[in-house]
């Protein structure tokens, strides 16, 4: 597998030990040590993913996730943020503004590797089928990767829309947190399942104007998550 990677870190030391490591495995890599930098090499090159620190000069990592998140050109660009940081607000900002991932300072440069490939063969995948989907007031059309809450168009990321149909095509399946990291995020279980729980708190806000559509994905005390019927 091979792409176009910018990695985004003012520290020196941690930009060339990911270089090193994704160079290796074939990844052509781009380097910005500032935000201001890495939204104008993101913009210029559209990489193919953006391992992004959180804690930048001029801009910091959550702005530059904003930022190309809410443009068209830039909004599909898979995120995977790095933070030395340990309060959990910092993680879950991120998630909810469209980053697929997050790894904890310091990290595991093969297990960093293993999540750029898990998170490009997701993101590299078509959408499963060309045509349209109604479930109760959802429709889908998965040529467009657009999904309707009655009429409105919702707003969702791309893990948040891959969630949100993964339940609809198997409504009354109980999936795991694990599982659900597996089958959306394209990786085996690293460890930390609270990913999944954010994505799903930040769908049901999104489904919240028709309160029968959120409250159908359902919290399976000490298992996971379902879709049930509606």
């Amino acid at each position: 597998m091979t792409g176009n990677i910018l990695v985004v870190d003012d520290e020196v030391a941690i930009r060339e030990l990911v270089k090193f490591n994704l160079q290796k495995e074939g990844y052509a890599v781009l380097e910005a040590d500032n935000g201001t930098v890495a939204l104008q090499t993101a913009r210029q090159n559209k990489p193919d993913l953006i391992v992004l620190d959180l804690m930048l000069p001029e801009l910091d990592g959550l702005e530059v996730c904003r930022s190309l998140k809410n443009q068209q050109a830039t909004a599909g660009i898979p995120i995977i943020m790095l933070t030395a940081k340990t309060e959990e607000i910092d993680k879950i900002i991120g998630l909810e503004l469209g980053a697929d991932d997050y790894m904890t300072k310091p990290f595991s440069p093969r297990e960093l590797v293993a999540r750029v490939k898990a998170v490009l063969r997701r993101s590299q995948k078509e959408p499963a089928g060309t045509g349209e989907l109604t479930v109760s007031r959802l429709r889908f059309h998965f040529s467009r990767y657009e999904v309707f809450l009655n009429k409105t168009k919702l707003e969702l990321t791309p893990k948040e829309y891959e969630l949100l149909k993964l339940f609809v095509t198997n409504i009354g399946k109980v999936y795991t947190r694990e599982q659900l990291l597996e089958k959306v995020w394209g990786y085996e279980y690293f460890g930390d399942t609270r990913t999944v729980d954010v994505h799903v708190r930040h769908l049901r806000a999104k489904l919240a104007e028709d309160s029968e559509v959120a409250e159908a994905i359902e919290t399976v005390r000490g298992v996971g998550y379902r879709f049930r019927e509606i």
